[in-house]
């Protein structure tokens, strides 16, 4: 007979060898292929210390980004450079306003921007699209075609008009953003579903007397996900590209509000007196944050690809 030590290492390896044949689901698989992905865990570290520098550096700004430093008026270019003295650590903008609080509701601004904006194109375009490739037939057809019509007028115009139209403020931004985020969005999802309905697991639901938008809610929506979450991530960048272009034009937030776009299109206009720091501290934000969101997108792209596994 085995002693109780024997049996218990027995024990201890039957358990071991169980585990090293374990499978790994999906999303296992994805988070260790995205942790490897170097770029992408980088690109997440650098845009993590972007937020936290949104975050907690109100706390260490000496100027708030309404207040005027009229000792700087009179001579920009030398007086209101950087400077940990002044107080200044981003140096001022041509109008004498601290250009550290500055950015960082510029940062701020940006982001909300795009997350929100990306957000609402995620939930509208999700829910258009499966709803035109599961019920198919004329309504798909109709919905598609209003899809294609306003895919045919260019979305900056779109944009534009609205902003226009319901005037300039953060929530007229974000609808307008939304408004022509979605349409791409209900196209990928459209045809995922179209790949879906008809397949073995949801002709079950369907004899076992599944609803169908349970069906939809339940069993599509699932396997939709790491495809929507991947174009989502890309969508983030997208929005804020575009607010920035907007913004760019003087069409986008406005005073005293402001954004990354906005600061460096007044960074830009003052670049020839010399005041090089308008222009780089803002564009030095808004370049990190679109190339992190592009490589974080690419990592998860690349970890939730099923041909990869």
């Amino acid at each position: 007979m085995l002693g109780k030590s024997q049996k218990a290492a027995h024990l201890a390896e039957d358990i071991t060898d169980f585990t090293a044949v374990q499978g790994r689901s999906l999303w296992q698989d994805a988070r260790m292929r995205f942790v490897r992905n170097k770029a992408a865990m980088a690109s997440v570290f650098i845009l993590l210390m972007i937020v936290l520098f949104t975050i907690f550096g109100p706390y260490f700004a000496v100027w708030s980004n309404e207040e005027i430093d009229w000792n700087v008026m009179g001579d920009i270019r030398g007086m209101g450079m950087p400077s940990i003295e002044t107080g200044h650590f981003f140096g001022v903008d041509d109008l004498g306003r601290d250009l550290y609080s500055r950015v960082i509701q510029a940062t701020t601004t940006s982001l909300l921007v795009g997350l929100v904006g990306a957000a609402t194109a995620l939930i509208v375009g999700t829910c258009y699209g499966i709803a035109a490739g599961y019920i198919g037939g004329r309504l798909d057809g109709a919905m598609m075609r209003f899809v294609d019509i306003l895919l045919a007028i260019p979305t900056t115009l779109i944009i534009i008009l609205l902003l226009v139209v319901a005037g300039r403020s953060f929530f007229t931004l974000f609808i307008a953003l939304g408004a022509v985020g979605w349409l791409t969005m209900s196209r990928i999802v459209r045809g995922q579903t179209l790949a879906l309905k008809n397949r073995e697991f949801i002709e079950a639901a369907r004899a076992a007397g599944v609803s169908e938008f349970t069906i939809m809610y339940r069993h599509i929506l699932p396997n939709l996900l790491g495809v929507v979450i991947v174009y989502a991530s890309l969508l983030v960048p997208e929005m804020i590209l575009t607010e920035s272009f907007i913004s760019f034009l003087g069409l986008g937030i406005s005073e005293p509000y402001t954004s990354l776009g906005r600061l460096i299109a007044e960074g830009a206009g003052t670049m020839g007196y010399g005041t090089l720091w308008q222009l780089m501290f803002p564009l030095t934000f808004y370049v990190a944050i679109i190339i992190t969101m592009f490589f974080i997108g690419d990592g998860l792209r690349d970890a939730l690809d099923p041909k990869d596994r």
